[in-house]
């Protein structure tokens, strides 16, 4: 991390690559004891929309539920990165009394915008209708992104679209290195991806970005972001803290993580730095 942070946007991909395998290392030689995994589960008939349940372990009554959203520049990325990423959040979670769901959705190859926050609602539902069957309570359930999830799950939470169609409302959000901002500048190493999904057509990216609809009346919000991020997106972590703070009049709780980088940032948690995992658990007991 040391190494690769200061350098971090000379090569994303190499070193969103590189953090992947070393924190997988690492993972390998935390505990997941106290977790109950149900995988690949389909909420939809897409082979990416399937999704993981990781349960506590005991007699845990009614937890809220966090429906974790992947990241991956819009054209990859896996809710399985790797053996241990992204399922190490999930753990984490379920380790503290927290049922979580790692979700697939359909990648810009598969379907553009909004086909992935229409998967996001779907999943949303799916995890409302299975509240009796998995024992988490249907109306503590939050959404956590990371990356280019951001931008799907962001749409879901705060864009009336797709929020208020005669569904409940989210318990909360969390955005951790979230691209919340669509937009296909050139400083965006993504900007090519971001097309592929969004379209080229640059005066439509306000109406898609999560942040312009951002609201008095929006979902609690925590959001956290890196030291290192990719190009622009630590810029539109700020931007989403202000957009929350001016419209609400308060500030949401949020945190920068010195050191870290754009993919450290999610891959850590679990490891023995537990200062983000813990303001996560804090804010899903106390959304504000």
């Amino acid at each position: 991390m040391a190494e690769v942070g200061p350098k971090w946007r000379d090569d994303t991909r190499g070193h969103v690559d590189l953090m992947i395998a070393e924190f997988s290392e690492v993972l390998k030689l935390t505990s997941r004891d106290g977790v109950t995994v149900h995988r690949d589960i389909p909420y939809g008939p897409h082979e990416r929309q399937h999704l993981d349940v990781f349960l506590p372990t005991g007699n845990v009554m009614a937890p809220p539920v966090v429906l974790f959203v992947h990241g991956g520049a819009f054209v990859s990325g896996h809710r399985n990165r790797s053996e241990q990423i992204y399922s190490n959040v999930l753990c984490y979670l379920a380790q503290r009394g927290i049922a979580a769901v790692n979700v697939g959705y359909r990648l810009a190859t598969h379907a553009a915008y909004p086909g992935a926050t229409l998967d996001i609602a779907a999943a949303v539902d799916w995890a409302r209708a299975h509240a009796h069957e998995y024992g988490w309570n249907p109306d503590r359930v939050f959404l956590m992104s990371h990356s280019a999830g951001a931008a799907h799950a962001g749409s879901y939470a705060y864009d009336p679209a797709f929020s208020s169609a005669g569904r409940p409302p989210l318990a909360g959000m969390i955005v951790v290195s979230g691209r919340v901002r669509i937009d296909n500048l050139a400083e965006n190493p993504n900007a090519k991806r971001v097309e592929q999904y969004y379209g080229t057509d640059a005066s439509r990216f306000e109406g898609y970005s999560p942040v312009h609809h951002i609201n008095r009346d929006s979902v609690a919000t925590f959001v956290a972001w890196a030291e290192f991020e990719n190009p622009l997106i630590d810029v539109y972590c700020a931007e989403l803290v202000f957009r929350l703070a001016e419209a609400k009049r308060k500030s949401p709780p949020m945190m920068w993580l010195p050191g870290h980088n754009h993919t450290s940032a999610i891959a850590h948690i679990g490891t023995s730095d537990d200062l983000l995992g813990k303001a996560i658990v804090n804010f899903v007991t106390n959304p504000r």
